[in-house]
This record gives C-alpha cells, structure tokens and sequence, in this order.
C-alpha cells in the first residue's frame, strides 16, 4: 500500500522529532537507527525512505533540535527570565527536550560539516537571541555580553548534566544564574 504524501510528511515530522529529542538525550553517535526506528513507530526502511542514511537524519534532527530551541524561548523577552529557564533544575534534568547546543557540544568536534554548519548556525541564533535582551549597551558591546552569557549557560548545563552529585548541580546552576544575572545588571 502506497503512502500519501501527507502521511509521508507526517511520518518525517514524526521521525525528526523523535530522532531530535533521542540524540539531544544520548548522543548522536550512540543512538543507532534500531533505536531511531523504535522510538519513531515507524520501520528501518520508513527512516531510509525518508532520509537515506543515518547521517542524513541526524543532520535533519539537528535542525529540527535548534528549531525546537528557538521555539522554547520565543517568548521571553528579558535576560533574567531567560538565564532563569535555561539555568533550572528542570532544564538540567531533560535533556531530550532541551537546548541542543548543550546536548551535542562535545560531539561537534567529530561530526560532518553539514552538521556543524547547522550547529553554528543554532549557536549564531542563540547568541542573536540573547544579544537582543541585553539593554543599554552598543551592538557590539551586547553582542560580546551575549556570546559570553551563551558560553556560560551551556557550559553550566554541561556541567550541571555531568556531575553526580545533586548538590553540586544544582550550585552549579545556582552560581551560573547569579553570575549571568549580576553581569546582565552592570
């Protein structure tokens, strides 16, 4: 039985957001496409229909991710509210349906152009979505506080995700948002 092109484009939509949350939560390089396919609902040859390779899906749930990023943070509209929601407990402990940017930063390094370029393409978007909350300074000036808040809020959600130690994460987050906060402030 022949798909139809709606369903086609349903099922790719399905896909993507299933491969985008997995890969946020383990990693592009440890999630295969048996689990791909499980957590989709769909078969191996659904996702090779679709995308023809692993790669090509990846790199589609990579853009998918930053799309869902941007999405999530549309709404705010002050740097304290942003740094607040991005530096929670309940951010940390989801990492399958939060910021790209922290779950695969460490992959970056090893992956393929394509999905590089689409990371520093979601880091660009962040870093212009931050640099517009920051207030009473030049372009360049808050453009430079938004690139060092961007790198601070990802690097204290990595470390945050890393530590095994709950106490610890949560001073992580705590310090990370006082910082930021201060630094917004002056």
């Amino acid at each position: 039985m022949r798909v139809t092109k709606q369903q086609a484009a349903q099922n790719r939509e399905k896909i993507l957001i299933s491969a985008a949350s997995l890969m946020r939560e383990r990693g592009i390089a440890s999630v295969g496409m048996d689990a791909l396919a499980e957590a989709a609902g769909m078969t191996h040859g659904s996702l090779y229909s679709q995308f023809g390779s692993k790669e090509r899906l990846a790199e589609e749930a990579v853009r998918q991710a930053l799309v869902e990023n941007a999405r999530n943070t549309s709404d705010v509209s002050d740097i304290g509210t942003y740094v607040s929601r991005y530096l929670s407990r309940k951010h940390c402990d989801a990492p399958g349906d939060g910021c790209a940017l922290a779950a695969l930063v460490s992959e970056m390094p090893r992956s393929s152009q394509t999905i590089r370029d689409r990371f520093t393409h979601g880091v660009r978007a962040m870093i212009e979505h931050v640099s517009g909350l920051m207030h009473a300074r030049s372009a360049r000036q808050r453009d430079d506080a938004a690139i060092a808040a961007v790198a601070t809020m990802v690097g204290g959600l990595v470390l945050s995700r890393a530590v095994n130690d709950d106490k610890l994460a949560d001073r992580i987050l705590s310090a990370t948002r006082s910082s930021l906060k201060a630094s917004a402030t002056s």
